[in-house]
């Protein structure tokens, strides 16, 4: 029960339907979810309602006892409707219309476009409420891809300053929170107030900030105006939506809490190319990055503490990125073991057939366009087989009250926030707010830990340690519950930019750390960022270390706390020499480390193993790069994404696994190496 597809019975002819289905059977497919792009096929005029197609399509998947999760289609909406409304159309920051002609070409905030939303879920929704095969449903389409959440046309600017009005209450508290006395950005009052489209130089970056927040919020909105549709349907079906990797102009936790199950859409050898800086070597190519990856499964399984979807997964090539390399064989099968050992409960390969019409003809599926079998299809078949094995039985498609299978001592703080600020001034040219969090989750995961990601407004009590990657804007509320958390026993990791700006993107009142001063018991003197073309070396307790990119000088070391104060760190480049920039600082019954510096990744290794022993988390040795070990509570997963051979010893017992493959086992215990 772990293991479906996404299909479009509409690009095919219904005679070819039967075959697909009784093929899908055969490979072990248990769940299929259609719809998503259907809108004109369901309602080729207005009022012209054909539902006939999609039922025939669900009667046959039925007589195969597969489960069928509908999709609203309002990711697409209709050229008639467009040419009816035009109004409805999303506007670019300079003004130009997305015109028609591909998809998410409509505006959050469009009132026209949510009577029209209304209009069809509800029709659809109606047709199949009391047909047992449809188990739930995904609201829309990938909400944000090809740069869709921000919108600036007339309906997003007067809900801006409706959101603002709500927020501040009076225009004086925005301009006293935003700081508008720089560059003469003073208002008057709240219609004065536009989005912030094209313009000279940079916008205010607390202006942008509210625009991010804005944005985000009316994706949300509408989600939870289209899962409150379907609920009042019947609310026996659950919900999800598709999220994207390393997606960021979403709050993906906020979209959650209307949400039964968190789903995202999983392609590794595209994100290496397109959401990693460097190059990817032959391996990532074929397999891709096994962090980025789970860095996406435990966003998304964190988000409501409960098993997830993978709702889209590879299953060959794919026509969107850079480059096209055929995924290694075995690849398929590995990203299915991958997700469910990160607490995926069902994993439904994106597409069942390669489309011979618009912009996806290059995107593989698990069958040709002849109807023949690729090669995701032998893949997928084997992926259901040994999973359902492995899970006997355990897996479920009803997971809405599943708890989560993955056990964690280790939290790492993830804000989408944070990431739009840092963006927003990153101060560097190759800052980057994903890839600083990739560095330590990188230093977890290649030490076999387990980790949950979670926002700072979550409980942090459950886990002994807890790294938190540039907490950028912090408030007094956060910095009470960090040092809460710490004087109770945890040990935390705060890194660069922590407490550096308000929750309005303007500097705090005090030095960096801000708040969190008293607590990292530091005060950041200065920072430097320098280009990659410098060596930068740092002194870490007897070792020297590489670092990149950014560096703060740490002064006042034991001046604010009530605790012990130790400098693990100190700069060695030219200019800064001897300098403070990591320190252990005793709190209560727990501690806090305090680095300075973007840690390259031996660094990042001592300085997080340092947190794991101080916290008593226990680790394996270091694993290869490309060689992964996750656990849940059914087994534990042997995982390579490499081109050789690996052979895993657990006490004493050899374990081989194939290139591109995983091995999923039994062993429960801490003690895995690599021989």
């Amino acid at each position: 029960m772990t293991i479906g597809v996404c299909y479009f019975p509409e690009h095919w002819p219904s005679e070819e339907w039967e075959r697909d289905v009784e093929e899908m059977a055969a490979a072990g497919i248990d769940t299929v979810r259609m719809g998503e792009f259907a809108w004109s096929r369901i309602e080729p005029e207005r009022g012209e309602i054909d539902l006939d197609w999609l039922a025939e399509a669900i009667d046959l998947l039925g007589e195969h006892d597969i489960d069928v999760v509908l999709c609203t289609p309002t990711a697409t909406p209709p050229k008639w409707l467009v040419d009816e409304d035009p109004s409805i159309l999303q506007e670019e920051a300079d003004g130009t219309t997305r015109e028609f002609g591909s998809r998410r070409h409509y505006c959050f905030n469009s009132e026209a476009y949510r009577e029209e939303t209304e209009r069809i879920v509800r029709i659809v929704a109606e047709r199949f409420r009391d047909d047992p095969r449809v188990v739930g449903w995904q609201t829309d389409n990938e909400f944000g891809v090809h740069g869709t959440i921000r919108c600036y046309c007339e309906d997003c600017a007067g809900a801006f300053r409706e959101w603002l009005e709500e927020r501040y209450g009076d225009v004086d508290a925005l301009n006293e929170a935003w700081g508008t006395t720089f560059w003469s950005q003073h208002h008057t009052e709240f219609a004065e107030v536009d989005p912030p489209r094209h313009t000279a130089a940079e916008h205010h970056p607390s202006r942008l900030l509210d625009y991010y927040r804005f944005s985000s919020d009316s994706a949300v909105a509408y989600n939870e105006f289209q899962a409150d549709l379907l609920r009042e349907v019947n609310d026996d079906w659950w919900i999800t939506h598709n999220f994207m990797g390393q997606f960021g102009s979403l709050d993906a936790y906020d979209a959650s809490d209307q949400l039964d199950l968190v789903s995202w859409d999983n392609y590794p050898n595209g994100f290496v190319q397109d959401r990693q800086t460097g190059e990817p070597g032959l391996d990532e190519l074929r397999a891709g990055d096994p962090d980025q990856v789970a860095l996406n499964h435990d966003i998304y399984r964190s988000a409501l503490d409960r098993p997830f979807w993978v709702m889209e997964q590879q299953p060959g090539d794919v026509n969107w990125a850079a480059h096209a390399p055929q995924p290694g064989e075995g690849a398929m099968t590995l990203w299915a073991h991958h997700a469910v050992a990160h607490g995926a409960s069902n994993v439904l390969y994106f597409r069942w057939r390669r489309c011979r019409e618009g912009q996806e003809q290059y995107h593989a599926g698990l069958r040709k366009q002849d109807g023949s079998p690729d090669r995701g299809y032998h893949e997928a078949t084997r992926a259901a087989t040994e999973l359902d094995e492995v899970l006997d039985g355990t897996g479920t498609t009803a997971v809405a009250d599943a708890p989560n299978p993955v056990e964690t001592q280790a939290a790492l703080l993830h804000d989408y926030e944070n990431l739009w600020a840092t963006g927003i001034q990153p101060h560097a040219a190759d800052f980057d707010y994903w890839e600083h969090l990739l560095a330590y989750y990188r230093a977890l995961r290649a030490r076999g830990v387990d980790v949950d990601i979670v926002p700072p407004s979550n409980t942090l009590s459950t886990y002994d340690a807890v790294v938190a990657p540039t907490p950028y804007l912090v408030d007094n509320d956060l910095a009470s519950r960090l040092d809460e958390y710490v004087r109770s026993g945890g040990e935390l990791l705060l890194t660069i930019r922590s407490g550096v700006k308000d929750r309005h993107n303007k500097l705090q009142e005090r030095q960096q750390p801000g708040p969190l001063a008293p607590l990292a018991d530091v005060t950041v003197d200065q920072h430097e960022t320098l280009p990659s073309s410098v060596d930068l070396d740092i002194e870490y307790r007897g070792n020297r270390y590489a670092y990149r990119t950014w560096a703060e000088w740490l002064t006042d070391v034991g001046e604010h706390g009530s605790g012990t104060t130790v400098v693990h760190g100190r700069l060695q480049t030219d200019g800064t020499t001897d300098r403070a920039a990591i320190t252990h600082s005793t709190v209560g019954d727990g501690g806090v480390t305090y680095c300075g510096v973007w840690p390259e990744t031996e660094l990042a290794e001592a300085v997080v193993t340092d947190l794991l022993d101080r916290a008593d988390v226990a680790y394996t040795d270091r694993l290869p790069d490309g060689v992964r070990v996750a656990r849940r509570t059914e087994a534990t997963w042997l995982l390579n994404f490499t081109g050789d051979e690996v052979a895993f010893a657990l006490d004493g017992e050899t374990r081989r696994v194939d290139p591109y493959s995983a091995t999923p086992t039994v062993y429960d215990g801490a003690d895995i190496t690599v021989e």
